[in-house]
């Protein structure tokens, strides 16, 4: 399993409400979560997205509420993976319960900049900065992981 793809990159603490401000919360639509994916932040992002493409993002990312709207407007908007310095917990589990690939390299978040192509390998944990010709090392996810990732989220890999 692999992604590639341009990068976009944000700083710390970046929450649950800017993922994805309460405003929207009111439908349950992917298409419509993505459309309002990241804009108290970077207004450009949903016009600048491309499918596959990477968030890059520094400590605590999805801090704040707990919402599994959040990594699903994310992956709706066609991001194929968030690397960050750390997670929240609660979105961490809210990533992978909604197949949304996220890794934990701190040494990668320090050198990948924002327009950056970078490629992960999820079995390895490799990341390559294609921009750069630099690799970083993350945990690979354990297979129950991708078990739930490849699966398309937790509902459907236990529907399997």
């Amino acid at each position: 399993m692999k992604a590639f793809g341009k990068v976009h990159k944000y700083g710390d603490n970046v929450d649950t409400d800017v993922i994805i401000p309460a405003r929207y919360l009111n439908t349950a639509d992917h298409k419509e979560l993505a459309a309002h994916c990241m804009e108290d932040i970077d207004a450009d992002f949903v016009k600048n997205v491309k499918e596959g493409d990477i968030i890059v993002a520094n400590q605590n990312f999805g801090c704040g509420s707990s919402r599994e709207h959040a990594p699903i407007a994310i992956k709706a908007s066609g991001i194929s993976c968030v690397i960050a310095s750390t997670f929240a917990r609660i979105f961490y589990r809210n990533a992978i319960n909604t197949a949304l690939p996220i890794l934990e390299c701190d040494e990668a978040v320090k050198n990948i900049d924002n327009g950056d192509e970078v490629e992960v390998d999820f079995d390895t944990g490799v990341i390559t900065n294609k921009t750069k010709g630099q690799t970083y090392k993350a945990q690979p996810f354990p297979d129950f992981m991708k078990e739930i990732i490849n699966a398309g989220g937790l509902l459907k890999s236990l529907k399997k």
